[in-house]
């Protein structure tokens, strides 16, 4: 027979494990100001213009100082298939835009000049909560056959950014080519 007896009090060990149980809870519940980190780059402190081209730097892009456009927007409390393509788009970077549902945000928009293989305006889109955090971010054409894709610069051998053409297209099956 094994005896084992232990010092304190059973509230004292209650107490102790209630507090590792919420310690571990908190590490791992995902909150509303979480920041993301991916390949590199942390997307918190993006408060100022200089901070914004630098981060967009990180990523290889060379982009006009200058915004081409700052316009603050609501991100959907319910989002439509448009940000829901959107949202995987952001989600295979990192990001997720669902915790941001209902709020309000800042889209920056930068022209890119070093975009390869392309001779159309490139332009590069972060939108940024509380004028701090990256909560979403984007490569983009304004063309009739663009594009966009995350901010990963695409890859030298094979042109591409990893993302299929389709899973590229925000717009891709909301039309048929009859509405066109």
């Amino acid at each position: 027979m094994i005896v084992a007896s232990i010092k304190g009090s059973a509230l004292r060990l209650a107490v102790v494990v209630a507090a590792l149980v919420i310690l571990v809870g908190a590490a791992l519940w995902p909150a509303h100001g979480v920041v993301m980190v991916w390949d590199g780059q942390s997307y918190q402190g993006i408060s100022d213009n200089t901070k914004r081209v630098a981060f967009l730097s990180k990523f290889g892009w060379t982009v006009d100082p200058t915004p081409a456009e700052v316009v603050e927007i609501v991100i959907p409390k319910t989002f439509d298939q448009v940000y829901l393509n959107y949202n995987e788009i952001q989600k295979k970077q990192g990001l997720d835009l669902t915790p941001y549902q209902g709020t309000r945000a800042k889209r920056w928009t930068y022209k890119i000049s070093n975009y390869p293989n392309y001779n159309g305006d490139v332009f590069a889109d972060l939108l940024i909560e509380n004028d701090d955090v990256v909560v979403a971010g984007d490569v983009r054409t304004v063309a009739i056959n663009g594009f966009i894709h995350g901010l990963s610069r695409s890859n030298p051998q094979t042109g591409t950014t990893g993302l299929a053409p389709a899973a590229a297209d925000i717009t891709s099956g909301m039309f048929d080519s009859s509405t066109v």
